[in-house]
């Protein structure tokens, strides 16, 4: 089965900056144990408007890592398959 992947949009004000900061290298963290991989990623435009990416190498490994998240997500449901290209 091909890698599974998950996005999270998220804006922050400056204010929350600091804490939501906190918050993602916790999730770094926590998802490294949970066999997955972690990306983050802002806008450049558009300071405080992230991208959050999950990975696992598949479908059931995202869920489970979703589902035991201290952070969970807004949507773990929508979950995206790896496309093998010919």
């Amino acid at each position: 089965m091909p890698r599974a992947l998950t996005v999270q949009r998220t804006l922050v004000t400056p204010q929350e900056r600091k804490k939501f900061a906190e918050k993602l290298k916790r999730n770094r963290e926590y998802y490294a144990q949970a066999n997955c991989r972690y990306w983050v990623f802002e806008e450049a435009s558009l300071p405080g408007a992230f991208l959050e990416f999950c990975e696992a190498p598949d479908h059931q490994t995202l869920v489970r890592a979703h589902a035991s998240a201290p952070e969970p997500m807004l949507d773990p449901a929508r979950i995206y398959h790896e496309v093998e290209l010919p």
